[in-house]
Order: structure tokens, then C-alpha cells, then sequence
């Protein structure tokens, strides 16, 4: 086992190029604070892939001709200690390109690591959330749930982002007319992202080592081990 964590950034921008994508700008930022504390960082635009809609591993056995997912995106999110997924507002909602990766992030939900724990386990995520209108801590919350119902542990204050004016207007990182680029003033998006990226920090590296298989063997489950639960009148 090395201490080095290793970190993914997923861009779920509807921008077909990462260079025109606003949510990049911050999930940079987010990056290179992680990077300059000796984390291994990657970042990967989902729409630069591939990966189709569906909640099996390899969509093509069932009818797409082609999958990007199982040999090039998911050996890299197998191995990240932290996910951290970025993705923009519309109408309040996160992108339907990062509802893609949540339900492809579900499809291997069944797998199990060495211990019998879901394979997500030992992992922590967070999530950074641009856009016009209201919706981060909504985006924020659907996401945190999917990723911790999946195995992720969501560390304290692990989610962050930048709202403009509501309604058609500069996006963030957008240059401004007198110097300057529009949100890097915002003290609130860069205290919580640097809150969000330390914390993942500090929980990745505390389980690093795992989470105690007490409890949660899936396998010892499946074989009939209870591990001391029992409904009124079981005497299974």
C-alpha cells in the first residue's frame, strides 16, 4: 500500500471541449490545491469519451456498439482514492451527461472488494457545482447521497460552487470588462472549495488502510452471517 492518494476529477459539462467548459475552471483550481499537497491528480471530461447511458458495466452487450467505460474510465475511478464530479446547472438540476455517470458508477455497485465491501469502499468524494441559477446545495445533495448510498464516504463540507445573477449572464472564470475574471472575488466559493478539497484530503488518507469489514462482509452476509441483527421473533 503507498501513501500517495490519487484523485479523479470528472467533468460533466455539456461543453463538448473541456477549454470552453466554466465548471473546469473551478475543478482546476480544486486540482492543483490538491496537487500541491502531493496528491496525484487527474482530470478527465466525460464528453471527451464514449459512455453511454445504462446501468450495466459494458453497455455493449447490451446494444451499443461502442463503451468507453469498462477498459479506459472505470480502471481509473477503481483506483482513485478520491471523485470529485463537477457538472453545471440547468433548470436547477445537475447535467444529464453527469446523470450518465452516476448511473454508470450504480452499474458497478455489485462489486465487491477483497474484504466483501461494496467496491466503493475506502473511497471519499465531493462534488463542484457552476452555473446562473439556484441549485447548488439541491445538486449537491443528490449527488452526495448517490455516491455514499454506492460505498463513497462524503467527508464534512465536501461540496462547493459559483452562482452568478439568475437568468442569462456571465459564467464563472468569464473574463471582465475592467480586468479580472467574473466569481474569483467570491470568498464563499473559495473558502468551501478549499474546505471541500482539504477534507477530502484528511478522510482519504484516514482510510486509506480500509473500513473494518465488521459488519459490512457482504459475502459472510450472503453466506448467512448476521452479525447481530435480529427482527422481533427471528430465530433465524
Amino acid at each position: 500500500m503507498t501513501d500517495t492518494l490519487t484523485a479523479l476529477f470528472i467533468n460533466t459539462s455539456l461543453q463538448k471541449r473541456s477549454d470552453d467548459s466554466h465548471t473546469q475552471v473551478l475543478l482546476t483550481a480544486a486540482g492543483d490545491l490538491m496537487a500541491g499537497q502531493g496528491v496525484a491528480v487527474e482530470h478527465l471530461h466525460l464528453l471527451d469519451h464514449q459512455v453511454p447511458p445504462g446501468i450495466y458495466p459494458d453497455m455493449r452487450e447490451h446494444g451499443w456498439d461502442r463503451d468507453d467505460w469498462p477498459d479506459l474510465l472505470w480502471p481509473k475511478l477503481r483506483e482513485a482514492d478520491i471523485l470529485v464530479i463537477g457538472t453545471p446547472l440547468w433548470l436547477g438540476e445537475e447535467s444529464s451527461v453527469c446523470r450518465i455517470l452516476i448511473e454508470r458508477l450504480y452499474a458497478m455497485s455489485g462489486m465487491l472488494n477483497d474484504k466483501g465491501q461494496s467496491i466503493y469502499y475506502g473511497k471519499v468524494g465531493g462534488c463542484v457545482i457552476t452555473g446562473n441559477e439556484d441549485g447548488i446545495k439541491h445538486t449537491a445533495m443528490t449527488l452526495s447521497f448517490a455516491l455514499n448510498h454506492l460505498g463513497y464516504t462524503i467527508p464534512p463540507q465536501a461540496d462547493c460552487g459559483w452562482i452568478g445573477e439568475a437568468g442569462p449572464g456571465p459564467s464563472f472564470g468569464d473574463p471582465l470588462p475592467q480586468g479580472g475574471r467574473v466569481g474569483f472575488d467570491n470568498d464563499f466559493t473559495r473558502r468551501n472549495t478549499t474546505i471541500m478539497c482539504w477534507n477530502l484530503m484528511h478522510l482519504a488518507r484516514m482510510l486509506k488502510p480500509g473500513i473494518p469489514a465488521q459488519g459490512n462482509d457482504r459475502t459472510a452476509f450472503k453466506s448467512g452471517e448476521r452479525f447481530g441483527f435480529r427482527l422481533p421473533g427471528d430465530d433465524t
